[in-house]
């Protein structure tokens, strides 16, 4: 509950400086982001870059350009690999119904087959492996039980039964989501056609 009065005061305390016509103490002239991002380190002690939530260990690279050239991440691409985009587990699967895999073998195969435009996270993967296998989509096995450095895991009948699943209910959303990218991509006259 703390969490959420501290956000409600953060923007009650935005909103009140912006109908005020109240100025900030720098000079940022009357650009909103530059008054937004000075109300953001004043209200919590740092730079919305050097906060966790805009500079965190997931897009600190994709900023600063440590991933290869810079611009090399794609945050779109990356959206459709995070927990709310929903293709990490279906892509997971998908590398497991091809052979057994471990974990750092599977982030590279994303990284590679996305172009380098999403490194995948340790953080992200392990917990779904570990997942997958809990509920019996993947079964686990170490390579070396006595040293335990890398665990194998295949799909198990009930994840290909997951993973038809999966292909079938994405198909038609991945479908429309290219088809509104299409047309987003047309009216912006971007360049040729995709």
């Amino acid at each position: 509950m703390h969490h959420r009065s501290h956000h409600r005061r953060f923007w009650q305390m935005w909103q009140e400086a912006q109908t005020t016509g109240q100025q900030p103490e720098t000079e940022v002239g009357h650009d909103p982001r530059e008054a937004w991002r000075k109300h953001f380190a004043d209200f919590l002690g740092v730079e919305p870059e050097a906060h966790w939530l805009f500079g965190g260990r997931r897009f600190r690279p994709w900023a600063t350009g440590e991933w290869g050239s810079p611009g090399l991440f794609n945050p779109f691409v990356a959206m459709l690999f995070s927990k709310g985009g929903g293709l990490l587990s279906l892509y997971v699967l998908h590398l497991l119904a091809g052979r057994p895999r471990y974990g750092n073998d599977i982030m590279n195969v994303i990284e590679e087959r996305t172009h380098g435009r999403w490194g995948a996270n340790p953080g992200a993967v392990y917990p779904l492996l570990n997942h997958m296998e809990d509920i019996g989509f993947v079964k686990g096995e170490w390579e070396d039980p006595e040293k335990r450095t890398r665990r194998f895991y295949r799909i198990t009948p009930k994840g290909q039964e997951e993973l038809d699943r999966l292909k079938e209910v994405m198909r038609p959303k991945l479908e429309e989501a290219i088809g509104v990218l299409r047309d987003l991509f047309q009216d912006l006259d971007i360049g040729d056609e995709l």
